[in-house]
């Protein structure tokens, strides 16, 4: 199945949740993974050559196509030898966040729990619009990033995402820990790092099941 890890404002942990999605399904499930950067900054594709270079095993293989048009084209023509492709797109409106929308499966969208960030996604609505128009056809989940560990702004903010029909809010949030950036900046899943965060742990499983659970509905 193929997912994009999208949202067209920056820094709401996309890069993370992909690269911890892709690392988690690689290392502890044992699914066969292929991770695209369509970023132009290439942030995971550079934690991912960390990796390597540190001679971390599995290695993970990860391309990086930033234009729309070598990415639906590379893409269309791999995607039968992977089980899993995951692509992680830049946070604004690209060519790359378009041509992953009309390949993909499932469209994952990190949110992170306050107003600016969820006010966004009225624009990102509209991009999944115009795909759809164009014949795309992908389910659109959402859930909190970065979220609080405490307070009411998590719950305020599900709230918000509620008033948008077409996306389906996942109650699995990733709380903003250290592990996880930690973990990114090596190349590593949270559950490789030594000692491991348990709840950061627990949390990316869950979500992880959460996304499996619904790729599982498309089949």
């Amino acid at each position: 199945m193929i997912v994009t890890v999208a949202h067209t404002k920056g820094g709401t942990g996309k890069t993370t949740t992909a690269l911890q999605l892709a690392l988690y399904w690689k290392t502890r499930l044992g699914r066969d993974v292929w991770l695209v950067d369509g970023d132009e900054q290439q942030s995971a594709l550079t934690a991912v050559g960390i990796r390597a270079d540190s001679g971390v095993e599995p290695a993970l293989p990860c391309s990086a196509y930033s234009d729309g048009r070598s990415m639906i084209s590379q893409i269309r023509t791999q995607k039968k030898k992977w089980e899993d492709i995951v692509i992680d797109v830049g946070g604004r409106d690209t060519s790359a966040l378009r041509a992953a929308l009309m390949v993909c499966d499932v469209l994952l969208v990190p949110v992170m729990p306050r107003s600016y960030d969820v006010w966004a996604l009225s624009d990102l609505q509209k991009v999944i619009q115009e795909a759809q128009d164009l014949g795309a056809d992908f389910r659109v989940l959402a859930f909190l990033c970065c979220a609080d560990s405490q307070g009411n702004d998590n719950q305020a903010a599900m709230e918000s995402m509620a008033a948008f029909p077409e996306f389906e809010i996942l109650p699995t949030p990733l709380v903003r820990r250290k592990a996880f950036a930690a973990a990114g900046g090596t190349g590593l899943s949270v559950f490789e790092m030594k000692p491991a965060d348990r709840k950061a742990c627990r949390e990316l499983a869950a979500l992880s099941d959460a996304v499996l659970a619904n790729i599982d509905r498309l089949l």
